[in-house]
């Protein structure tokens, strides 16, 4: 049964008796379900709260609730048993996480559809029922994406060093009769899309209906695209549901006040950055700022200090991205409505430095072309991102930016999943932008994110 917003005000042991009663009633409907599979014809409630390592996560349906079994997001629409919903769980803050996939990898024993050899198995020739064959999925939560080489492009790539074979496959890599390159990504969130400018990494889809196509003829490995009914739903689904963390087993109910669950994001304003008055995205932080004694709840009061201060460090902590930059924060590129590209994880390191278990290229640029902005005209990168689409030198490496809601019920992190927590992603930005992060900042920063 669910609880509503009024109860869970009580925070404190109220939020520790329902994770209880989520822990005994998980695999069942109403809080503390942890896994949808296409085709489970039910209803995702208005609200429905999820636990996560942090506390809860929370997923509304600004519409209502939603009758699965009339909804083509849940239903799977192609050959290998897959929906939408197979790779943007709600429990997972519309994505996944590697602890759900490694769960689910050992009910099913591997055969769940998410497990598919089109994309969740690191390339689709090798051996299906082994682990090791989908060990990016279960180690990094990384799925294989696809995509030709661009004609006409400005650089030419060459495969260094590719440890699942899929680039250098005959079938499915470079030397294919349709030349492909195998990258792998994370997925992103499906909800709160109203704040995101672009859903996927590299911007390819202009829209969410062209994306959805893409999902599902790719994905879902349909024959046929959906009916524009089906394409219909689809859309006006994602476009209603809103995810954020709810509660945390620190700082209590997080919803009354500040405005920090899903309910401010369905009133926010569409590409509001900040909290104000008419778009409550952050409001009422600051009640927080100065905690005071009071007795049990001092561990709260302190910890919802620690966000306070930790908003400050992601909105007005300035640093340099390169010595010869303006200032920049965190929120310079992480702002809701804004679409950026950055090559933040994949950089120019020498291939000693690169991920051993990821695929790496040399992109060598055309003489022609103007070389890219930070990395020159040769560049290794186990990603080439938004260059893939444009065949531009500029864009190699370049990906679009998560947004960062849900947090804590998705790790890992980075569009690689390289960042195996929060704590991981502040010290790869501390250590490449040489910020200078004091270890309280460090802390504040992270309790910031684990919350929103």
């Amino acid at each position: 049964m669910l609880l509503s917003r009024t109860a869970l005000t009580a925070a404190g042991g109220l939020i520790a008796t329902l994770a209880v009663a989520q822990a005994q009633t998980a695999r069942t409907y109403g809080p503390g379900r942890i896994w949808w599979d296409a085709g489970q014809a039910d209803v995702l409630p208005w609200d429905e709260d999820y636990e996560d390592p942090d506390g809860q996560i929370r997923i509304l349906n600004a519409s209502g609730a939603v009758h699965t079994g009339d909804q083509p997001f849940f239903e799977p629409l192609g050959a290998n048993g897959r929906a939408c919903i197979t790779c943007h769980q709600p429990s997972n803050a519309m994505s996944v996480s590697v602890a759900a996939l490694r769960e689910r990898w050992k009910e099913t024993q591997g055969k769940d559809p998410i497990f598919a050899a089109v994309d969740g198995s690191n390339c689709p020739d090798l051996p299906q029922n082994a682990r090791t064959s989908h060990s990016l999925l279960l180690d990094h939560g990384l799925f294989r994406i696809s995509l030709p080489v661009p004609k006409d492009s400005e650089f030419r790539i060459e495969v260094v060093r590719d440890p699942t074979g899929c680039n250098t496959s005959s079938v499915y890599g470079l030397a294919g009769a349709n030349p492909s390159v195998s990258v792998f990504r994370r997925p992103r969130v499906a909800a709160n899309l109203k704040f995101v400018a672009n859903l996927m990494a590299d911007a390819r889809e202009p829209s969410l209906d062209a994306q959805a196509i893409n999902a599902i003829m790719v994905h879902e490995e349909a024959k046929l695209p959906p009916t524009p009914e089906q394409l219909r739903k689809i859309v006006d689904f994602e476009s209603q549901v809103y995810t954020a963390q709810v509660s945390d087993i620190r700082g209590g109910y997080l919803s009354e006040p500040p405005a920090l669950g899903p309910d401010n994001l369905a009133n926010g304003k569409s590409g509001a950055l900040r909290g104000n008055s008419v778009s409550p995205v952050l409001l009422g932080i600051d009640v927080w700022r100065k905690p005071k004694d009071a007795g049990d709840l001092g561990v709260q009061l302190e910890f919802r200090a620690s966000v306070a201060r930790g908003a400050d460090v992601f909105f007005s902590r300035p640093f340099r991205v390169r010595k010869d930059s303006g200032m920049y924060t965190c929120a310079s590129c992480h702002a809701s409505g804004n679409t950026r590209y950055a090559n933040i994880e994949g950089g120019n390191r020498p291939p000693s430095n690169q991920s051993p278990e990821l695929p790496l290229f040399r992109i060598t640029c055309d003489a022609a072309a103007p070389p890219h902005p930070t990395l020159g005209r040769i560049i290794y990168t186990q990603d080439p991102g938004r260059a893939l689409i444009t065949g531009k030198c500029a864009d190699v490496g370049s990906i679009v930016m998560q947004q960062f809601r849900g947090l804590a019920a998705r790790a890992p992190y980075f569009s690689n999943g390289s960042a195996t927590s929060l704590s991981d992603v502040v010290d790869f930005y501390n250590e490449k932008f040489d910020i200078k992060f004091t270890e309280q900042e460090k802390q504040d920063l992270m309790n910031f994110l684990r919350v929103l």
